[in-house]
C-alpha cells in the first residue's frame, strides 16, 4: 500500500548525521563526533541509593499518574537555582519536560504556522532547525563572532521579516561553535525584541559547565516584558538518559504549555522526577557539576594545545570558556564531507559542519567534542585529525592548481 504521510515528513529516508555517527562508532576510530558527557561522571551510587530512597517512601505516588506541569518538588527546587542565576521565577513559571528537546519542540508546534519566520544564530543546534522545518517555519540565519550573534544583522533579519515569531539563540557555549554572546549583546537582543514585539527562546544546556572565564547573567535576566522562553536540563548536569528538561515562561502560558505537554506524553516520566527531586535534596548538585567541570577545563586544555601543535597554520578555531565544543574552520574552498572521509582513513572522526546551517553552508566548518574522549585518546585523535586536514588542503591545493 502507499502511505500518505503529512508535510512534516522528510521526503526521503537519508539520515547523514546518522550515517556520520555509524561510521565514526567504529571501534577503531576515535569519535569526536558526539555530543556526549562524560558516562564517568554519572552520579550512579548516589542515584541508586535516592531510587530506592523514593520507592521507599513515596512509590505509589511516584508510580501513578500525574500533572503534565511536573513534579512540584522538583519544580521548586529548580526555581531555586533558576533564582540564584538571575532569573526570578516559582513554581508557577516552571514545567518539567522530556527533555530541551521537547520543550523545543512544544514551543514550535505552540507558536509556528507555516510560513513564520524563526530567526537562529549561523550555525545552530541541527536537531531545533529539524523541529522548526517540521513545522512549515522560513529560517533565517544570522552570522556569529566570537561575541555570538551580530546584532546589527540580527536586527535587519528581524525588519526584513515582518512575521518572525521568535529568535532562536544558545548564548552559553553554543552548540555548535562553544561560542558565548557577550552581555552587552544579550541586552541588545532584547531591546531589538521589546522594540518588534517578538519572542526570544533562550536554549541553555550548557551554561552550569562554565570553567573558565565570569558568568554572565542568562539573557532572560535582561527581559523586562517576559518574552524570554527559557530551556535547560539536566542531561549535562546530571544524565542525559534521565530525559528531564524544563522550560521557564511568563505564567500565563502555563495552561496552553500544559496543554500542548498533555497532547504530547500526557506528562514526563513521574519516577524519574522523583529521583532527581531526592537527589537534589540529599545531595549538593552543585558540588557534582564542579567535578564535571573540572574534568572539561582539563580535557578542553589538552584538545587546544593539540590543536594548536598539530593543525596547519589557517586554521581557525573557537576557545570555549565551558560546554562541550569546539568549532573548526578549514581555510580554501575544502568540502568537508571529503574531508570526512580523509579522517575516517586516519581512524578519527568529526561531525561536519552542514547540517549547522540553516541556508547556504560554510564549507570546511566541523564541529569537535572533547568531554567523553579520555586525554591519551585526543592527544592521539587531533594528531590524526591534523594529519588528514594537511593531506586534504594539499589535495585541495594540487586539484585547483590542474584545473588552471
Amino acid at each position: 500500500m502507499s502511505f500518505q504521510f503529512s508535510e512534516r515528513v522528510p521526503k526521503n529516508d537519508s539520515d547523514p548525521v546518522g550515517d556520520i555517527l555509524k561510521v565514526a562508532g567504529s571501534p577503531d576510530v576515535i569519535s569526536f563526533a558526539g555530543g556526549l558527557p562524560a558516562p564517568e561522571l554519572f552520579p550512579i551510587e548516589a542515584l541508586k541509593k535516592v531510587t530506592n530512597q523514593v520507592f521507599d517512601e513515596s512509590g505509589r505516588e511516584a508510580l501513578q499518574y500525574a500533572s503534565a506541569i511536573g513534579y512540584p518538588a522538583l519544580r521548586q527546587q529548580i526555581a531555586q537555582r533558576m533564582n540564584k542565576q538571575g532569573i526570578k521565577a516559582t513554581v508557577d513559571n516552571i514545567m518539567i519536560t522530556t527533555g530541551s528537546q521537547q520543550s523545543i519542540d512544544i514551543t514550535a508546534k505552540m507558536f509556528i504556522n507555516p510560513g513564520d519566520t524563526v530567526i537562529v544564530e549561523k550555525p545552530t543546534y541541527l536537531c531545533a532547525l529539524d523541529v522548526f522545518r517540521s513545522y512549515g517555519a522560513h529560517i533565517v540565519g544570522v552570522e556569529m563572532d566570537e561575541d555570538g550573534m551580530k546584532m546589527d544583522q540580527l536586527e535587519k533579519a528581524v525588519a526584513e521579516n515582518s512575521n518572525t515569531k521568535f529568535i532562536y539563540t544558545i548564548p552559553n557555549f553554543q552548540n555548535p561553535t562553544g561560542r558565548t554572546m557577550s552581555a552587552e549583546r544579550r541586552k541588545q537582543m532584547i531591546e531589538i525584541a521589546n522594540k518588534y514585539d517578538i519572542m526570544i527562546m533562550e536554549d541553555d544546556p550548557y551554561g552550569a559547565i562554565r570553567f573558565a572565564g565570569d558568568d554572565i547573567e542568562p539573557v532572560k535576566f535582561y527581559d523586562k516584558e517576559q518574552r524570554v522562553i527559557y530551556l535547560s536540563t539536566f542531561s549535562k548536569i546530571l544524565a542525559p538518559g534521565l530525559r528531564l528538561g524544563w522550560i521557564v515562561m511568563n505564567k500565563d502560558l502555563m495552561p496552553k504549555y500544559s496543554v500542548m505537554k498533555q497532547s504530547a506524553d500526557v506528562h514526563s516520566d513521574n519516577l524519574t522526577q522523583h529521583i532527581v527531586a531526592k537527589f537534589m535534596s540529599e545531595y549538593n548538585i552543585d558540588e557534582h557539576v564542579d567535578k564535571i567541570r573540572k574534568v572539561y577545563r582539563q580535557r578542553e586544555n589538552v584538545m587546544m594545545a593539540a590543536i594548536e601543535k598539530y593543525f596547519p597554520a589557517g586554521v581557525n578555531y573557537s576557545h570555549p570558556e565551558g560546554g562541550l565544543f569546539i568549532w573548526v574552520e578549514v581555510p580554501g574552498d575544502v568540502d568537508t564531507i571529503k574531508l570526512f572521509n580523509t579522517c575516517i582513513k586516519h581512524n578519527v572522526a568529526f561531525v561536519p559542519g552542514e547540517p549547522f546551517y540553516p541556508d547556504k553552508v560554510t564549507p570546511g566548518t566541523f564541529r569537535l567534542n572533547y568531554s567523553n574522549m579520555s586525554e591519551d585518546q585526543i592527544q592521539t585523535g587531533i594528531e590524526r585529525l591534523g594529519s588528514a586536514i594537511k593531506e586534504t588542503i594539499e589535495q585541495n591545493e594540487t586539484s585547483s592548481v590542474a584545473q588552471h
